[in-house]
């Protein structure tokens, strides 16, 4: 009687590779759903400032502290809407004066996923915009003359150097 030589032909090699694509696979939905969240938050703060810097502009009060709190009302309405919380809110240039040019910042933290083999990295990641409005200069009320503050009669003129 003779015996066959054994052989490994017809075995099924490479299980371990759908195990190690299988983490892969998880591991970068992880990274990707990471990096959508901080392209979210750059979007609401974005859109944040741009309301805060349009409530502030246009604002139906004579007084720069009331504008700035219905500026910073508009943003946390606008980021409480979108899931966000900023954790900077404020005016960052110019002033409550007719023509005046005002730029608002809106800063938003983003919690990062902390993979247990990757030790580095930030915890956090912050996602900022600023948006630039003018004061309405053809509102009552606002502190400024016109030709005092670079438009003459809401007309803007540009500045010499």
């Amino acid at each position: 009687m003779s015996r066959r030589a054994v052989d490994e032909r017809g075995q099924v090699g490479g299980i371990e590779a759908v195990a190690f694509g299988l983490l892969v696979l998880v591991v970068g939905c992880l990274l990707i759903s990471n990096a959508w969240g901080v392209i979210d938050a750059k979007s609401a703060a974005g859109e944040a400032a741009r309301q805060a810097a349009r409530t502030y502009a246009t604002a139906p009060v004579s007084d720069a502290a009331e504008a700035a709190a219905l500026a910073t009302d508009a943003a946390d309405h606008t980021l409480t809407d979108m899931g966000w919380v900023a954790t900077v809110n404020r005016l960052t240039q110019g002033t409550f004066q007719r023509c005046s040019v005002i730029t608002w910042e809106i800063t938003v933290r983003v919690p990062a996923f902390k993979l247990p083999w990757l030790a580095a990295g930030p915890a956090m990641f912050t996602a900022s915009a600023f948006d630039s409005q003018r004061v309405d200069p053809y509102r009552s009320g606002v502190p400024g003359e016109p030709s005092a503050a670079g438009c003459a009669g809401g007309v803007i003129v540009p500045s010499t150097p």
